[in-house]
């Protein structure tokens, strides 16, 4: 084999190979949804975005959209953001608890949370399709309320098996 040859040929191979190693070095995670004390995930979504995802609702007493954001570092998920037009029942931010700004639409930010969630583990009572419950991770929506409005479920953060 010429030199020209091997060269190219070596070009070709990394080319090919190294989306593998570095796919290899890159944790993918997955988000398992679980009826509450069931060991088999009803719904199993691929994160994206290194792990972002969001809970997305409307408050059940004023209607309007909340949305609380996590992320995944190093194998632990975290709150990193929510965000809310109104301190309506039940909404309200904590002080030393992530940073309160103006959404610019009379509504709040909460940024830079940064709160651990327990075990991987978020619990919650998935509410009736008014309130439309919903995992938005990128382009994909899962729709909880439409699945398992009322009851108890937890959302589960599991690493590639």
């Amino acid at each position: 084999m010429n030199r020209q040859i091997r060269v190219r040929f070596a070009g070709i191979l990394c080319g090919l190979l190294l989306p593998w190693v570095a796919a290899a070095h890159d944790a993918v995670y997955y988000l398992d949804v679980h009826r509450a004390e069931e060991p088999v995930p009803m719904a199993r979504l691929t994160l994206v975005n290194s792990g972002e995802w969001c809970l997305h609702w409307n408050h059940s007493v004023a209607g309007f959209l909340v949305r609380d954001c996590f992320s995944v570092e190093a194998g632990q998920l975290f709150l990193q953001r929510s965000h809310q037009p109104d301190f309506a029942a039940g909404l309200d931010h904590v002080p030393e608890r992530g940073e309160l700004r103006s959404d610019g639409q009379g509504g709040y930010i909460i940024d830079n949370i940064n709160e651990p969630v327990s075990d991987n583990r978020l619990r919650l009572r998935v509410g009736s399709e008014r309130v439309s419950h919903r995992i938005v991770n990128g382009r994909q929506t899962f729709n909880l309320s439409h699945y398992v409005a009322g009851e108890r479920i937890e959302l589960r953060l599991v690493s590639r098996p």
